[in-house]
């Protein structure tokens, strides 16, 4: 078992992370009719594509500060009942935008909720700015703006999320210089729908510090060993490839690969309802089917917090919770 042990995640979009009892009670609150998305009490998507359009509905059920301040909120205390000390969250201001509440207010929204949950439960949060690949290289640019601009003491990373098949990396470098002249930490989503060559290509036209899944690149022997060299921490999601059919089941998943190769992980569940998944169950898979030891699972927490886009006495008070 594993809930004796302390956790840190890096990689979970928060829209994501919607159980479908509140998304039921959003909809109930809005008068929206779920029935195409959740059905007994799980959502409902058959591949990527359905996936992001049940996704975007499922955000579009928050739609002010204070729905979003109650789910940033219900997430981080899930994840501190189950020993979690840090979380980080992606979060989209196009969202925002989009549903007219404006991208400050959602950010807004989000920091009350996660400085509830620290006030309650002592977990740590920050949240990532993320670009929407498919939406295109000049809202990616546009995106990046806003976040080197937003000086919120929550807001401490950028990523690049969405259609991993659209459009190449070399097109976003752009958008990420922004963010690296800002100060912000870098990842971005790469190696998951497409192969290891993306997972290159991030590493050289972008040069993160992380890779969002990343896992992909277990194609390329060459470049496992670069991952390994270059000390990149690769945010692997397991449940999510698994549900996504990057991998047929956990048996064929490179998580022991990568690791026994010396590359950097950390254990992740990405949109964690969606796949039928929790924080919590990443580590009991990695323990009863995976075959890692209580050592192993707590390297992996300690390079997650290793790997955190916090300050310096932040990360040194997380690592110090762990004792390891």
């Amino acid at each position: 078992m594993t809930a004796h042990l302390k956790k840190a995640e890096l990689h979970c979009h928060i829209e994501g992370a919607t159980p479908p009892e509140l998304a039921l009670r959003q909809a109930r609150k809005y008068g929206i009719d779920t029935s195409s998305i959740i059905r007994d009490m799980a959502y409902v998507w058959e591949d990527f594509t359905s996936f992001v359009r049940c996704y975007d509905a499922v955000a579009s059920l928050f739609r002010t500060e204070g729905d979003y301040a109650l789910l940033a909120e219900a997430y981080l205390t899930e994840l501190a009942e189950a020993g979690t000390i840090y979380s980080e969250i992606i979060v989209s201001p196009d969202h925002g935008e989009t549903i007219g509440l404006g991208a400050d207010a959602y950010i807004e929204g989000l920091a009350a909720g996660m400085e509830a949950a620290r006030a309650k439960t002592g977990i740590e949060s920050r949240m990532l700015i993320t670009g929407i690949r498919h939406l295109g290289p000049e809202s990616v640019i546009s995106t990046a703006q806003y976040a080197a601009m937003r000086r919120h003491p929550l807001v401490t990373g950028f990523n690049l999320a969405g259609e991993e098949r659209m459009h190449s990396v070399a097109e976003f470098s752009r958008a990420f210089d922004i963010v690296r002249d800002a100060g912000l930490g870098l990842t971005i989503h790469a190696g998951e729908l497409s192969g290891a060559f993306s997972v290159r290509d991030a590493l050289d036209h972008v040069r993160p510090r992380r890779i969002s899944h990343g896992v992909r690149a277990i194609e390329d022997a060459d470049l496992v060993k670069r991952l390994a060299d270059e000390g990149v921490v690769l945010e692997v999601c397991p449940g999510s490839n698994i549900s996504l059919k990057v991998f047929p089941d956990f048996a064929s998943h490179p998580l022991r690969p990568l690791y026994e190769a010396g590359v950097r992980v950390t254990l992740n569940s990405d949109d964690p309802p969606f796949f039928h998944t929790s924080l919590a169950q990443e580590y009991q898979i990695a323990f009863h089917v995976m075959g890692f030891e209580d050592g192993d699972l707590n390297r992996m927490t300690k390079t997650a917090v290793e790997a955190a886009f916090v300050d310096e006495p932040t990360r040194e008070r997380l690592l110090a919770a762990l004792h390891v």
